[in-house]
């Protein structure tokens, strides 16, 4: 009997565009689940591994790590999940639960991480297995599918930075796309005086921010009205790094949110002088996933998406390549 086969854009080279491909639909091993995707989001970090900024990628890979979906099948020994269930497969797609940094509840810093859309198989399909201990069960409460899928890493990624800063009264935000007008609407909710920084002339991203309770925007090279307590850079630019660090108080934090970046300019101690920090956030950990996916539900979370059918991926990539998006590109098989 021949097997089934399913729809993917699949990525062969770093530089190249995807391809739409009829590849076989793939069959849940042991401790997996096959998910059918109803939503998956495109992420920065996507465009990263298809333009090649980021090494040790599988090739030929399917991208795509902000799945929405169905559990369609077990693999043998999965008994937490259920055909049927609504779930979301994250960044974070495998873990080997045995280095130091697993053994002490750091496994975002793994030593062999599988990363789903960049080592493992991704979402940007009809259907995708994951390992079903890194997978999250989503409530009905989230919302729509389409609506949901930013969360899976956008989301994530920026309640894991906004935990670095969590307590800052005045926050930059650097890059207001997917990931910061997500946390700019949790920041918002926990008190925090969110200032956004976009890039010159972005009137729509502008408005969008103070939609979501931002206090003040403004071009990324501009003075906010006051010093900021802290600063989180999500746009993928070397060169915000001092810029964010002459805006925040002494013993204040700027944090780099994202898995790539240019390189950052030299600049003088005294941005740093004044026990001011600067740390970046790599991947995340179920623990945050869990804790965020509570947070979305009360809080609660409105993401501006704009859809895509899935062999459009090329078009959406392009236009956040461009920053021609305001929101976050979610594909829809």
């Amino acid at each position: 009997m021949p097997s089934r086969t399913m729809r993917a854009m699949q990525l062969d080279a770093p530089g190249t565009p995807l391809s739409l491909r009829d590849v076989p639909v793939p069959v849940p091993g042991p401790g997996q689940v096959r998910i059918r995707v109803t939503a998956c989001g495109v992420c920065r970090t996507d465009l990263h591994v298809v333009d090649g900024d980021l090494e040790r990628a599988k090739y030929p890979i399917i991208p795509g790590h902000e799945i929405v979906g169905t559990v369609e099948r077990l693999g043998e020994g999965v008994a937490a999940l259920s055909p049927g269930q609504r779930v979301g497969v994250p960044w974070l797609g495998r873990t080997c639960g045995a280095c130091p940094y697993c053994a002490g509840g750091r496994e975002n810093l793994c030593d062999a991480p599988g990363f789903t859309g960049y080592t493992l198989d991704g979402g940007y399909a009809e259907y995708a297995v994951a390992d079903a201990a890194y997978v999250f069960p989503l409530p009905a409460a989230l919302g729509d599918d389409v609506a949901v899928a930013p969360l899976l890493c956008a989301g994530l990624i920026g309640f894991r930075s906004l935990g670095m800063v969590r307590g800052a009264r005045r926050l930059g935000l650097y890059g207001f796309g997917a990931a910061a007008h997500i946390i700019c609407q949790v920041a918002a909710a926990e008190g925090a005086a969110v200032h956004a920084f976009t890039r010159p002339g972005d009137t729509a991203a502008r408005q969008l921010a103070l939609r979501l309770g931002a206090v003040w925007v403004g071009d990324s090279g501009t003075a906010p009205p006051a010093p900021l307590d802290a600063a989180i850079i999500f746009a993928p630019v070397g060169a915000l790094v001092p810029e964010a660090l002459a805006r925040v108080v002494k013993g204040g934090a700027v944090v780099c949110a994202g898995i790539h970046m240019s390189d950052i300019p030299a600049f003088p101690y005294r941005l740093l002088w004044g026990e001011r920090m600067v740390r970046s956030v790599a991947n995340l950990t179920r623990a945050d996933g869990e804790a965020f996916l509570r947070v979305a539900a009360r809080v609660p979370l409105r993401t501006q998406v704009t859809p895509f059918p899935l062999d459009q991926a090329n078009e959406a990539l392009a236009r956040l390549r461009d920053g021609r998006l305001t929101g976050a590109a979610v594909l829809v098989p």
